[in-house]
């Protein structure tokens, strides 16, 4: 046999494939779960339902999770497309949510706080977008490794976050940072109503459909398109690639910005290492999973993190460790990256024809 890439595949049919893939992935799931703990499978996946959708409270962190992991997919999806491989969104997410921190401890009670929160957007996207050039430029010039280069930055964006940690603890003398502005409020994301994530919610799905319409209907997309497909092809047609390179990167850092915005002015409301949570990392797998478009994104943003907080769950009620929940999201997800070979690829065995005389 061999294997033959396939034509375009109509899309119902990639998504029956990727439907039959976490079937297959939970009839596994539950024979592990039986040979390993004892325990009924069907309560197993219960409990991991009601571990996302079991109280209001749950849905809202739910939505809130998806939402930040959809906005820093979407921050990641241009360069990728572009063929630039910037594994930086983590650093970009931090420095951004530093730079919203460092203008909320700076001007807070000293300016309106409808003035602030606009400092804090232009200040995040700036940060994040300044973050994701320096790499972007190095390319463009002397053709760099973006993917060492920007996952160094991850690093360098970890250590200044910690630094200004410990120097905001130090003035206050408390040990900690805390909630930042906890008694004014002043730079926090206003509630809509009682929904306390509502407002993160609204932006980053904006931020989807324009996205959405950027990357498929707008000039700079189609560039990005013929980038991704072939430099050569692109500077032939007479595309500027590294002008496209930048502005790209410039754009990817900027979202990043902004997801380092939501979560500090309108979840957190502080900040330090641990803020983007290794959403940096999870987003490449999101935006690959859906192929580049930000409207799949977000099926497969909730299908990651639907199983992290089921496999929490299942930690948490049946007494078992978080390796085991481990286990059963490694095996979800090893069949949906999995079947993605199947929708790309064909195998075709060849018969053997004895020679007719």
């Amino acid at each position: 046999m061999h294997i033959v890439k396939r034509d375009q595949m109509e899309w119902y049919k990639s998504w029956l494939i990727r439907a039959a893939a976490i079937v297959a992935a939970l009839i596994v799931c539950a024979l592990v779960t039986v040979i390993l703990t004892h325990k009924d499978p069907i309560k197993v996946y219960a409990t991991m339902f009601s571990g996302a959708f079991g109280t209001p409270r749950r849905i809202w962190n739910l939505l809130q999770n998806i939402a930040m992991l959809l906005c820093i997919s979407l921050a990641v999806t241009p360069a990728f497309k572009m063929k630039f491989w910037n594994i930086g969104a983590e650093g970009q997410v931090l420095v951004g949510g530093l730079a919203t921190a460092a203008c909320m401890i700076l001007f807070g009670g000293k300016i309106p706080n409808a003035l602030l929160i606009l400092v804090l957007v232009i200040a995040s996207i700036l940060a994040g977008a300044i973050w994701a050039v320096i790499p972007a430029l190095f390319k463009a010039k002397w053709n760099t490794n973006e993917t060492l280069f920007t996952l160094m930055m991850n690093y360098v964006g970890i250590q200044l976050v910690s630094y200004f940690s410990m120097y905001w603890e130090a003035q206050k003398g408390s040990g900690q940072i805390g909630i930042i502005n906890q008694s004014t409020r002043d730079g926090w994301l206003p509630t809509i109503g009682k929904y306390e994530y509502l407002l993160n919610i609204i932006i980053v799905a904006v931020v989807t459909i324009l996205m959405y319409i950027y990357l498929k209907y707008s000039k700079h997309g189609y560039e990005i398109s013929v980038v991704g497909e072939s430099q050569n092809t692109a500077r032939y047609i007479g595309v500027n690639v590294k002008k496209v390179i930048i502005r790209t990167m410039i754009l990817s850092g900027a979202v990043c910005g902004i997801a380092g915005f939501l979560l500090v002015s309108g979840t957190n409301h502080t900040i330090n290492t641990t803020t983007a949570d290794g959403r940096g990392f999870t987003a490449i797998m999101v935006s690959w999973l859906a192929k580049f478009n930000p409207l799949f994104m977000v099926l497969t943003s909730f299908l990651l993190v639907f199983l992290q907080k089921g496999a929490n769950e299942i930690a948490t009620v049946f007494g078992l460790n978080k390796s085991f929940s481990d286990i059963l999201t490694g095996i979800i997800l090893f069949f949906i990256i999995g079947c993605e070979f199947f929708i790309n690829y064909k195998l075709v065995f060849r018969h053997s024809h004895k020679e007719v005389k």
